[in-house]
């Protein structure tokens, strides 16, 4: 997989879920390439039989690669750093696109697409994902983990399909970015899918994450050893803490057969100061309950089993995590 390209080429992700209409954005993106310049694009479709790249230009100046079949997102995809490896050495292109399945995760690509050895063939750029605006009042639809997913690795927001929204979806969409501050960086309204191609060529920005023990349990590590590094975490319960656009975002996740009890929990929750967003989901002795909190309302309410027990806060400046996860601690019920 040797890649002999002189100048990184820079790279545009342009994903969303099913139906957003990426490929609607992508055939506006391209309308805007200089005649000089040629550009690729890297398709990937879920299944077997490629319809996508027949909606693109077939002229000359570009050159359209399509991998059928599974999720180039994987990290185990070898066919797709393959494909890109001939891409840009065949076609030395100006300017890059990849538009991944609606089904795909592009963290993990973002991942893999900014290792070390594709650095000095790949410009990337911030990623772009795709959203269908008048499909925002649909609770089930946008609460999916793989839409929340993708919208949590998003720099770039476009909403589709403005022109049919209603004020539900309005509403929702500003629930979004309240919800999103801390990750994205623009928000674009596109009529009939016109973005213009300097809205979105911007320096793609890496979220800094650091999982770690629980800070309990890092005490007592630096306690007990001269060395400060921390253990790798492979398993449940943790803490994470991350870096993006000037906030900070601080987390924990606990594993689904701990059990909290729900008032003191709510408590503790109604009674932090100095934050931006609260996101959380756990299992309670009054079951499964969901919060989302903004200085302006406090939501909760009962919600369907989770994968386990997790915390999100974003905030401006580092609050007391440490006396934080003592309180959740505390209202845990099955000390196991």
């Amino acid at each position: 997989m040797k890649i002999l390209q002189n100048k990184a080429v820079k790279t545009h992700i342009i994903s969303g879920f099913l139906g957003a209409g990426k490929t609607t954005v992508l055939q506006h993106l391209l309308k805007q390439k200089p005649e000089h310049e040629k550009w690729a694009i890297l398709m990937n479709e879920f299944g077997q039989i490629g319809i996508d790249q027949q909606l693109l230009p077939q002229n000359s100046g570009f050159e359209i690669k399509e991998l059928l079949g599974g999720c180039l997102c994987c990290s185990s995809q070898l066919p797709m750093q393959i494909a890109l490896s001939r891409l840009l050495n065949e076609t030395k292109p100006d300017r890059l696109f990849i538009e991944p399945t609606g089904l795909g995760h592009p963290a993990e690509l973002i991942e893999q697409l900014t290792e070390p050895h594709w650095q000095q063939s790949i410009d990337m750029r911030a990623l772009v994902i795709v959203v269908d605006g008048s499909r925002l009042h649909d609770e089930a639809w946008r609460t999916q983990n793989l839409y929340q997913d993708q919208l949590k690795a998003a720099e770039i927001v476009v909403i589709s399909h403005t022109d049919v929204m209603n004020s539900e979806d309005q509403h929702a969409l500003q629930q979004l970015k309240i919800d999103h501050q801390a990750y994205v960086r623009s928000w674009i309204l596109a009529d009939h899918g016109q973005v213009e191609l300097a809205q979105i060529d911007l320096d793609h920005v890496a979220i800094q994450r650091k999982i770690q023990p629980l800070l309990k349990v890092q005490k007592t590590i630096l306690s007990q050893a001269e060395s400060t590094e921390m253990p790798v975490i492979k398993q449940l319960p943790y803490h994470y803490v991350e870096s993006t656009n000037g906030y900070m975002v601080a987390g924990w996740k606990f594993p689904k057969r701990w059990q909290f009890e729900f008032y003191p929990l709510l408590d503790v929750l109604c009674d932090l100061q100095d934050w931006l967003r609260i996101k959380a989901i756990f299992s309670t002795d009054q079951g499964w309950k969901s919060f989302n909190f903004n200085p302006e309302q406090f939501n909760y309410k009962s919600a369907e089993e989770n994968i386990d027990n997790r915390i999100e806060i974003i905030t401006q400046n580092p609050l007391d995590w440490e006396k934080l996860e003592a309180l959740l601690l505390e209202c845990q019920l099955n000390l196991q």
